[in-house]
């Protein structure tokens, strides 16, 4: 079930609220200037205690200001540089693998 709130189109607001039942939880998307806007902040509120008290994760992610591009591929790099690393040291301990 996806839920949208504040939705106002003279302030071109893209608020998304997805509620995910079976997983108990509620992701809230606030883009560059919505994160920073005080009125809606306060609009949520009631949404956040609402899902709260049925037990579920409210979850806000914000919009951030860095290229996302550029950062996701430094983000993969590390994370194959790591992986090449546990090879090489796994290999050290027994042996290379042949497949």
């Amino acid at each position: 079930m996806a839920e949208n709130i504040g939705r106002e189109k003279e302030r071109d607001t893209s608020l998304e609220v997805n509620v995910r039942d079976g997983r108990k939880l509620v992701e809230v998307w606030l883009n560059s200037s919505e994160k920073w806007d005080a009125e809606l902040r306060e609009r949520l509120r009631p949404l956040y205690r609402r899902y709260k008290e049925q037990g579920y994760l409210v979850a806000v992610f914000e919009s951030g200001e860095q290229d996302l591009t550029e950062l996701t591929s430094a983000l993969l790099c590390d994370h194959r540089q790591r992986s090449a690393q546990r090879e090489v040291a796994q290999e050290r301990q027994t042996g290379p693998v042949i497949g």
